[in-house]
């Protein structure tokens, strides 16, 4: 069996500062336990992967979203691990919009509730765009949504 050892791992301790006073070089499976340790996460989806040395990776902390509208736009602070049904409910104090009233689209295609933020691939500044639902709308038009009758658009007028 061929062993293939990485500089790295067949440098003496001190050079590698691990606080020995010794000049010469320790093992190298002494010094690959200490270095190239592997830590390991299991994502939402089920697949086991390499945790990531960064300290803010792309599923983890806080972004920056910005929700645009017809007329206007927000920027939205939520978890990135959050899914766009809670985003509709931040926007509901926002826009005063019932999250059911709200289509949310981002990178062209329509949103389901339950998906991810993350999963997605919403990173930190981007844009979402909200929509509100047309058959809402024309409900509100029509004066169903509050629970009024429609009114009969054919009945006469006497003065």
């Amino acid at each position: 069996m061929i062993k293939l050892r990485s500089k790295r791992f067949s440098r003496s301790s001190s050079k590698l500062g691990n606080g020995s006073s010794k000049g010469g070089a320790s093992s190298p499976e002494k010094d690959a336990k200490n270095i190239g340790e592997i830590k390991w996460e299991l994502r939402p989806g089920g697949m086991l992967v390499q945790k990531r040395e960064s300290s803010q990776s792309d599923g983890e902390g806080v972004i920056a979203v910005r929700v645009s509208t017809v007329s206007q736009w927000h920027d939205i602070s939520i978890d990135a691990t959050s899914t766009f049904g809670k985003l509709k409910l931040v926007l509901s104090l926002v826009t005063n919009l019932d999250p059911r009233e709200q289509r949310l689209l981002f990178k062209g295609k329509e949103r389901e509730d339950n998906e991810f933020l993350h999963m997605v691939g919403v990173r930190d500044k981007d844009k979402v765009l909200m929509l509100e639902d047309p058959a809402t709308k024309e409900m509100k038009l029509l004066g169903m949504a509050r629970g009024q009758p429609i009114n009969n658009t054919c009945c006469t007028i006497t003065v």
